[in-house]
């Protein structure tokens, strides 16, 4: 049994994604044992980041200032888009190392039984860039959930009309084996199949 001001920190701790109260309490335990300036060191680097960070004035990502670092960046293609529902989905595209373009942040995905709807989004936003110009295509990489799928089908019929829109191909994992795929990540990769050059 923690004390009450352990039993806080644990119900705290336990708000952030993915962390059971076991991890918690780890955390916790692992926190009241660090020295001082650690732990209070943790604390200030999250109210820092809590007054500094907002979202960018363009692509609403994270930003410290006006525009993120990728929508300052003018050697990045200001004509493809990759529309992303959360910022730190910008993160994995960007390691890939094949993505050059400017991004799009939603601020989640449609679910209107969440009561997640259209204007809770910034997919006005998103209009408005493509009408403003200079955009040839958006590349809709929301997560092939239902809800992202929703969203992307969303976004195409809106988009189609004004730019090319396409969506992040899906299918088989490299180094996955088809005995362990379902169903439909197999007929993804039947469908997006390409020739073999």
């Amino acid at each position: 049994m923690l004390p009450p001001s352990a039993e806080t920190l644990v119900r705290e701790l336990t708000r952030l994604p993915g962390i059971g109260r076991r991890s918690a309490q780890r955390l916790a335990v692992h926190l009241l044992r660090s020295p001082e300036a650690e732990a209070l060191g943790l604390a200030q680097a999250i109210q820092q980041a809590r007054s500094a960070i907002h979202p960018c004035a363009e692509c609403f990502g994270f930003a410290e200032g006006g525009l993120c670092p990728i929508c300052r960046d003018t050697r990045r293609d200001a004509s493809v888009l990759c529309v992303v529902e959360a910022p730190q989905d910008v993160d994995p595209i960007e390691r890939s190392g094949a993505f050059r373009g400017r991004y799009h942040v939603l601020g989640g995905a449609l679910s209107p039984l969440d009561g997640v709807d259209p204007e809770d989004l910034t997919i006005d936003q998103l209009v408005a860039r493509v009408r403003a110009g200079g955009i040839s295509e958006v590349i809709v990489a929301t997560n092939p959930t239902m809800t992202g799928e929703a969203t992307a089908a969303y976004i195409a019929g809106l988009l189609r009309s004004a730019v090319r829109v396409t969506r992040l191909a899906s299918g088989l994992p490299v180094g996955g084996d088809l005995e362990f795929a379902d169903e439909v990540t197999l007929g993804r990769a039947v469908e997006g199949r390409r020739l073999i050059d």
